[in-house]
């Protein structure tokens, strides 16, 4: 880290402040509720609020980032998100929750497009990809240390909130300070929904289905826990585990996922968080550490489903269109982030705690169905047509710059077009020469004098 520069150093420790914080938040919130005696559906809605406001976010703060800057605008996304985190333990009500929530939402989507744009402007093509992954390992690290924060004091002591505003205003610290920080490019164009549905159907439902299940055991997994009558330690470890599953588990599903039919992958991924999510609702008392184990698989599954869609989708379009497809992506797991607390809470104020996993279930299994159907009425790309798979998490659109497999396109061909190449020279060569980092070597060497 330190070959990076302090640029990037100080980015991951806001980042590690901000998901520590978020992760914090987002249970501490349905663990009050439910505390409070709010009805699941109102919880839910609640829940709900904070997705529905990160995607307004993701459409307005582009231009309020333009306006004033980078660093003063994460410092205003900052200490209103610090703000609205105090504001919760004043008045307890779930109108004015909600609106807390919205806005949170909307500055935490501001938050992470100026933390991403500063990455992309920092790296290069040489360490685009070990960057995501730094970025992943820190995020998922940062939302499963926050959950531990919830054994400091009880939901309803004013401690936790106080805790939560410190960790959201200590992000902007690290950002604050650096010096050398560039940023990036900072809205990506997108292809629309329609287009990129009509181009990979199954990746736009596998996108949705992920942000309904991933928003639903963020908002409602605490709510569940407390309705079970699990203490609030147990709580914190259910809900890190589930973030350290989606960290553990889903390189390796994505791997198989670059030797099998890709859609054969997600399509048994979607069945077995069915069968895992039933195991949950029916068997949830029958032991601490099989329930543990259950969740690591639930969370594993359930966070791959979105980077196994991306890829999905990159199978099918040109890598020029991977940061536009990507962005389209993000905007269909966010509708599913917005409507899933929502019907996991509906379903639990129907079946009771355990319904939030048939809901799980219920998704899992029916996309499931259709990804079966989708694989009869299309063929399969071949291994060589088939991308690598890339880790990914649903942050903000600009995480896309970082892609590997959608960098070389753009700085490439202007060389390749050039009219003093030789003439026996191949797309081939130069591409796997700006793999390696040679590109610009490679054509001096070749070009006529």
């Amino acid at each position: 880290m330190t070959v990076l520069g302090h640029p990037i150093v100080a980015l991951m420790i806001s980042v590690a402040f901000l998901w520590s914080a978020n992760g914090l938040f987002h249970s501490l919130i349905g663990l009050r509720m439910s505390q409070e005696g709010f009805d699941t559906t109102v919880a839910g809605l609640v829940a709900s609020s904070y997705f529905v406001g990160q995607l307004l976010g993701a459409a307005i703060c582009g231009r309020i980032i333009e306006s004033v800057g980078h660093v003063r605008s994460f410092a205003a996304f900052a200490s209103v998100i610090s703000a609205c985190a105090v504001a919760h333990a004043i008045f307890v009500d779930p109108f004015f929750w909600g609106g807390l929530r919205f806005a949170t939402g909307i500055c935490i989507a501001g938050a992470l497009m100026v933390a991403e744009s500063w990455l992309n402007g920092a790296v290069t093509n040489a360490n685009r990809g070990r960057m995501l992954s730094i970025y992943i390992v820190v995020m998922y690290f940062g939302m499963a240390a926050g959950q531990q924060i919830l054994n400091v004091s009880p939901p309803t002591s004013f401690v936790l909130y106080s805790l939560a505003s410190i960790l959201f205003s200590l992000a902007l610290v690290p950002l604050a300070l650096a010096s050398r920080a560039t940023a990036g490019e900072l809205t990506p164009s997108r292809l629309s929904l329609r287009e990129l549905f009509r181009i990979s159907p199954l990746g736009i439902i596998c996108a949705f289905a992920s942000g309904a299940l991933g928003a639903a055991i963020m908002g409602l997994g605490p709510i569940f826990g407390n309705q079970v009558g699990l203490p609030i330690s147990d709580i914190a470890t259910m809900m890190s585990v589930s973030m350290f599953g989606g960290l553990l588990l889903q390189y390796p599903i994505g791997k198989l996922s670059d030797y099998f039919d890709r859609r054969t992958v997600i399509t048994v991924a979607l069945f077995a968080v069915a069968a895992v999510s039933f195991a949950i609702a029916v068997s949830f008392d029958g032991g601490w550490w099989t329930f543990l184990g259950l969740m690591v698989v639930y969370g594993g599954l359930n966070f791959a489903l979105y980077p196994l869609a991306i890829s999905h989708v990159n199978d099918h379009v040109e890598a020029s269109d991977l940061v536009p497809a990507s962005a389209g992506i993000l905007i269909a797991a966010s509708l599913g982030s917005s409507i899933g607390p929502v019907a996991g809470a509906f379903l639990m104020d129907q079946a009771g705690p355990g319904g939030l996993f048939h809901f799980s279930a219920l998704i899992g299994g029916a996309v499931g169905i259709f990804a079966v159907y989708r694989m009869m009425r299309r063929a399969a790309p071949t291994m060589e047509e088939q991308g690598p798979y890339v880790a990914y998490a649903r942050t903000s659109a600009l995480a896309a710059e970082l892609d590997p497999r959608g960098e070389f396109i753009e700085e490439v061909e202007p060389n390749v077009m050039d009219e003093t190449l030789p003439k026996d020279f191949s797309y081939e060569e130069v591409i796997e020469s700006a793999v390696e980092g040679e590109a610009e070597e490679w054509v001096q060497a070749n070009s006529s004098p």
